[in-house]
């Protein structure tokens, strides 16, 4: 009985090391923060016009068009949750290093939009292999914490609440059988777990995830105006009523009137 017990510890021990690996989702409360602070590493990407921070594994584009600028991060494996924590919000700050934390630098706010790949190589500093929790800043966010010389500092961080301007965006893409939306400005939470939709001609129907914070739907939604169901990772959900007109196109913006 104690070996079954024992044998029973170590594979429940095994599966939560490969959770952890896999990607860790971050649990938040109701106003889309955790008051836990916990401990990362830190680096930057790009140069500080943050044009290498562009694009990336989140879907989002262009971030200065839609409004994340510079005040953004990729994460590492265990922090990107397979895509679902991109558009969450966190705040950092550069701790235990004396020699390169700017003093009294306090913390930054930064929203997830890439991921930090892992490095399989030999080597002692990948520091985006599972299971390390680690921040892959842009330039400009590092050097408001650091100076730019230490490459890798040593962090505190926790989820905050995101605030957003203006109301929840959504950029139509695909073709007359399958749309594609993403998703983006979103306050609260910040990182969309579900998303619905309906056409003037549909009932409510719901979109899988395709990959960041795009979600698609096999469905000819063309000259239908469309509402849309956003669900954040705290449980909330707002809608969206005739976000899009019908006479709506591929390629363009739609915004909602509200936000999380």
């Amino acid at each position: 009985m104690a070996k079954f017990q024992n044998l029973f510890t170590w594979a429940v021990f095994m599966i939560t090391l490969l959770a952890q690996a896999m990607g860790k989702k971050i649990t938040i409360g109701a106003n889309g923060e955790d008051n836990d602070w916990d401990n990362a590493h830190a680096t930057f990407y790009g140069d500080m016009g943050g044009s290498e921070t562009m694009q990336g594994a989140c879907g989002y584009g262009d971030l200065f068009q839609q409004g994340y600028g510079l005040e953004t991060t990729a994460l590492s494996t265990a922090l990107f949750n397979n895509g679902l924590n991109c558009g969450a919000c966190f705040e950092v700050m550069c701790v235990d290093d004396p020699q390169w934390c700017i003093p009294n630098s306090g913390t930054i706010k930064i929203t997830a939009t890439n991921f930090c790949p892992p490095n399989w190589d030999p080597a002692p500093d990948h520091w985006c292999n599972p299971p390390m929790k680690h921040f892959d800043l842009s330039m400009a966010m590092f050097t408001k914490l650091a100076q730019a010389k230490a490459g890798i500092i040593p962090i505190k961080y926790r989820r905050v609440s995101c605030s957003k301007k203006g109301g929840v965006k959504f950029e139509l893409k695909g073709n007359p059988f399958w749309l594609a939306v993403l998703v983006y400005n979103v306050g609260g939470a910040g990182d969309v777990t579900s998303v619905r939709i309906r056409g003037s001609k549909t009932d409510w129907l719901q979109m899988s995830r395709n990959w960041g914070q795009i979600w698609q739907i096999g469905s000819n939604m063309v000259g239908q105006s469309l509402s849309f169901q956003v669900t954040t990772s705290n449980g909330r959900t707002l809608e969206f009523d005739n976000v899009a007109p019908g006479d709506w196109q591929f390629g363009q913006t739609y915004g909602g009137k509200n936000n999380f």
